[in-house]
């Protein structure tokens, strides 16, 4: 049963390893990050896996470093990940 959706945007490796620059996805009621890395995993397959794994996420522009957090209805998801610099 589907509690809403979310906007996932990718940049980076992220949007090279997801073939999209940005979807809408549905949710279950209490749907986690976590819960949504691995259903995009499950989707994208193992390229963009490796790269969620690594990745850095904004929930409405805010960093969440606890992946059980649960995701609103509406939400924007950025996924950023690692960048090499020197």
């Amino acid at each position: 049963m589907s509690a809403g959706t979310a906007t996932v945007r990718y940049f980076g490796g992220a949007k090279a390893a997801a073939g999209t620059k940005s979807e809408l996805v549905a949710l279950r009621a209490g749907a986690t990050l976590d819960g949504l890395v691995a259903a995009l995993s499950a989707s994208h397959g193992s390229a963009l896996a490796r790269v969620l794994a690594a990745a850095s996420f904004l929930l409405d522009e805010v960093a969440v470093r606890d992946r059980s957090a649960v995701i609103p209805d509406g939400a924007v998801i950025d996924v950023l990940p690692p960048v090499a610099g020197g």
